[in-house]
């Protein structure tokens, strides 16, 4: 018995570590080119500028990142309720390197964790759209390389940041999900529980994504006692992050409820730039296509000034065209898939997204930097599409030119958008 246990929990860590990690050598190969290319940029800038971490500056030096007080103290509770314990490796794990200094080897440690995060969350998409929409390999790397420079991924791989590891995590735990209901599995208990601690861990609203997969089990509304099961297993989830969080405020509700209050008024606040431009050119199109560059002047309150840079609404009619194309591709997916349960549980993670930051207006502002928390339901839905007509040629041809055309698109303004950016830490960052 004692060896039959044995096994099976060494199958199921093997089936762990497939799932996570490249499983097959293309998987890996695609690994390696996407670590490679994104290691370059993020070593470079680590080791040539202080953009990535200097401990002068709290917030804000680009595009409202929040790297230092994200890497010293894991964020705000309020909003990051365990991201103290993550961070708290990751820094340790950099002072190793650096042996105690915050220097250019302890940025550049930082730049290659998140490097690992977001080329692994680029494995996980290739993953999903060979294994579960299962399309072809011309089709899946046109999606890939499409979504690889979407501008969320590329500042996320140098960038030590919540939404970095909340990016990795999303898309695991959405293909893990998509594995077992393709089986027709429910969700174990222990999955889920690590799933809401970890997603719900780095952002707290993110948790309510981990039980959307829930609601399309196979027959969990038509037999109570699958229902039951489910409820139990949400309960559980919900019951160790909520004793988790609890214990991190010493057990002090009341600071996270009126903390909360604060940060709504603060990050909901109404802006000069019309709803409708905030919503495109920052929730919706500055998590795929730069757009211009602005600077501002900014202080730690210690007498230490600095530049930050944020990003302008698009200033020309291209660009809201290029997030129309995307956005009609993206909605034509959702309404000819409509009853496939794998679209819906990507469009419901989506709404979420939506309701917290185009509805409550929550950090519309800068809604460019929450890309991690959603801009991967693009690329898969994108793959649904193409899904849907498989079995059209012509419509199969008039898609894939389509997505070809904002490739290049895509590829030609980020990269010199990218220029704009070392411009910025050259003047400013050296």
């Amino acid at each position: 018995m004692t060896k039959f246990l044995t096994l099976v929990y060494k199958q199921k860590f093997t089936d762990f570590l497939k799932t996570v990690f490249p499983s097959t050598k293309f998987e890996l190969l695609l690994f390696i080119i996407f670590i490679s290319v994104y290691g370059i940029l993020g070593s470079f800038i680590a080791l040539n500028y202080r953009i990535i971490f200097d401990d002068r500056i709290p917030w804000d030096a680009y595009f409202s990142f929040d790297n230092r007080a994200i890497v010293m103290t894991g964020g705000g509770f309020e909003r990051h309720p365990l991201a103290n314990y993550y961070f708290d490796w990751i820094r340790e794990f950099a002072y190793l390197f650096s042996d105690g200094k915050k220097d250019e080897t302890f940025r550049l440690v930082l730049a290659w964790c998140s490097n690992f995060a977001v080329s692994l969350s680029l494995v996980q998409i290739y993953k999903y759209l060979k294994n579960i929409t299962v399309l072809p390999k011309k089709i899946s790397l046109l999606i890939l390389a499409f979504f690889a420079l979407f501008t969320t991924n590329i500042l996320l791989s140098f960038t030590p940041e919540t939404y970095t590891y909340t990016l990795f995590l999303l898309v695991l735990f959405n293909y893990y999900a998509a594995l077992k209901l393709k089986k027709e599995e429910k969700i174990p208990a222990p999955a889920l529980i690590l799933a809401g601690v970890s997603v719900g861990g780095l952002t707290v609203t993110n948790i309510v994504k981990v039980y959307i997969p829930l609601l399309f089990e196979k027959n969990i509304f038509t037999n109570w006692k699958k229902f039951g099961n489910g409820v139990l297993r949400v309960l559980a989830s919900i019951a160790v992050f909520v004793l988790l969080f609890l214990y991190r405020l010493d057990f002090k509700f009341l600071n996270f409820l009126n903390k909360s209050e604060e940060q709504y008024e603060k990050f909901s606040t109404p802006k000069v730039t019309p709803l409708w431009d905030m919503i495109v050119s920052w929730f919706f199109g500055g998590n795929m296509l730069f757009s211009g560059f602005e600077i501002r002047d900014y202080h730690n309150k210690k007498s230490f000034y600095y530049k930050a840079l944020f990003m302008e609404v698009y200033d020309s009619w291209i660009p809201y065209l290029f997030v129309a194309a995307v956005l009609i591709l993206v909605f034509w997916s959702y309404i000819k898939n409509f009853r496939n349960k794998f679209v819906q549980i990507l469009m419901i993670s989506f709404l979420v997204d939506i309701l917290i930051h185009c509805v409550l207006k929550f950090g519309l502002h800068t809604s460019y930097i929450y890309g991690g928390h959603f801009i991967f339901v693009v690329p898969l839905l994108i793959g649904w599409l193409f899904y849907a007509y498989k079995n059209s040629p012509k419509t199969l041809s008039f898609l894939y030119v389509s997505v070809w055309i904002l490739f290049v698109y895509l590829a030609l303004n980020n990269l010199f958008r990218m220029q704009e950016f070392f411009i910025f830490l050259n003047e400013y960052y050296q």
